[in-house]
């Protein structure tokens, strides 16, 4: 049974355009071979890290959707792991209700995705503890 899975992998920053296309054209085909279907690709550009991966800030995001059998996506994971063009990648399962491309956006999330509150937050007042006897022991009578 195929089941739908993403792809993500970024590519070393100081790679030319050339070589990040021959990069995806080398996994786009390699999917082939290994009789993946409806493979789509996006090239989402030259993008910075969260943080810092093999010494590297910046990276070329590639994101491939295709559908293809669980034992086929072992091949194209060795691969990535193996190349040295490639610094990290990560594979999961779509649901296959959900469809193949999904719209990412140059700005990112918006904040109107998270809607907040304008309600101001009310200030609580918290007595100080009573002062016990053992309060007296430190006492600066030293």
């Amino acid at each position: 049974m195929t089941q739908t899975y993403e792809m993500m992998y970024i590519l070393r920053p100081d790679l030319l355009e050339e070589q990040v296309n021959q990069q995806i054209e080398r996994y786009q085909t390699f999917l082939q071979e290994q009789n993946a279907e409806e493979i789509q690709v996006k090239n989402l550009g030259k993008r910075r890290l969260a943080y810092p991966i093999k010494r590297h800030s910046e990276g070329f995001y590639v994101q491939m959707n295709y559908k293809c059998h669980g034992q086929q996506v072992a091949p194209i994971e060795r691969a990535m792991r193996l190349s040295d063009e490639v610094i990290r990648y990560l594979t999961i399962k779509l649901d296959t209700d959900q469809p193949l491309v999904t719209a990412i956006s140059d700005s990112g999330v918006s904040e109107k995705s998270f809607p907040r509150e304008s309600k101001p937050v009310a200030a609580v007042d918290t007595p100080f503890p009573a002062a016990t006897d053992d309060d007296d022991l430190y006492s600066a009578e030293e």
